[in-house]
């Protein structure tokens, strides 16, 4: 089975049921979502009762439950700590995910590693592992960490980041890799000759730790360092090299979520992009159809 999924929307009544649902009238075989609002402390009890009947339903749609992807919120920042208490509460709110993570049986959350903030790239990587190895001493929970456009500050626009990173870890078994193609291909890695691009992944930091891709289009050339997500074939990347990245033999068993943008910020695009996907024919009338969706 494709694992294809994209970000859905956990609500505060209907929670991961309702993320399911969503995902399921995509057409999607796996999902991606924050366990609150991504912006802000706001956290809800979790059902477990809902819990339940999820993995109930996944199982009867032969669905995967452990390849469903939680993110980290945004206001996480593991590689700043100018400022103690900001740091401290970074690593604690991260903790506070991972035990969310841990009630609703999920077994990823996808981390942007940090933005140093001027600290320099050495100081801030430093931090992040130093966050990393406590956070991971209290969870079975695996942390993949994305690898970034380069925008501002950002840490892990590059492998041989994430792998100091990695290498940093004691918990290897925890650590992983998300990998975003839009972010490659703003950061100046060449997605359209991603055997090769795997190649170099294995080598610098072992295939055995990505456990999930994003797919995104990008709007910027490659090298551009602005990370702005475009819609699957609009964008600089392409259709096609999408698709030879989704059916990649070997990325079979790792989940693609797709980000794109919402249309005119209003109408979700997942249904007719996940349509599109399984079909492997780009459809140039693609965002048309989605502005006159009912």
């Amino acid at each position: 089975m494709l694992l294809l999924g994209c970000h859905v929307n956990y609500k505060k009544d209907s929670q991961i049921l309702g993320c399911l649902e969503q995902a399921l009238s995509y057409g999607a075989t796996t999902f991606m979502f924050y366990t609150g609002a991504p912006q802000n402390t706001v956290r809800g009890n979790i059902d477990l009762a809902k819990v339940k009947e999820v993995e109930e339903r996944m199982k009867k749609e032969g669905i995967d439950y452990k390849k469903i992807i939680v993110h980290a919120p945004y206001i996480v920042n593991l590689a700043n700590n100018k400022e103690e208490d900001k740091y401290r509460f970074s690593i604690q709110f991260l903790k506070q995910e991972l035990k969310r993570c841990e009630e609703l049986g999920v077994s990823y959350i996808v981390l942007h590693p940090g933005s140093h903030v001027g600290l320099g790239k050495s100081v801030g990587i430093q931090n992040i592992i130093q966050a990393l190895n406590e956070i991971l001493e209290e969870s079975d929970v695996t942390i993949l960490l994305e690898t970034m456009a380069g925008k501002g500050t950002e840490i892990g626009s590059t492998l041989e980041e994430i792998k100091e990173i990695i290498d940093g870890v004691h918990d290897k078994k925890h650590i992983g890799v998300c990998l975003d193609t839009c972010h490659l291909n703003d950061s100046g890695y060449d997605v359209s000759r991603f055997d090769e691009l795997l190649d170099e992944v294995d080598k610098i930091i072992g295939l055995d730790y990505v456990h999930c891709i994003h797919i995104n289009d990008s709007k910027n050339p490659i090298s551009f360092h602005k990370d702005r997500h475009e819609n699957i074939g609009f964008g600089t990347i392409g259709f096609d090299t999408l698709i030879s990245i989704i059916y990649n033999k070997r990325l079979e068993n790792i989940p693609k979520i797709l980000e794109t943008p919402y249309v005119d910020r209003e109408f979700a695009p997942y249904r007719y992009e996940i349509e599109m996907i399984k079909n492997k024919k780009f459809d140039p009338q693609l965002i048309d159809k989605i502005k006159k969706q009912v």
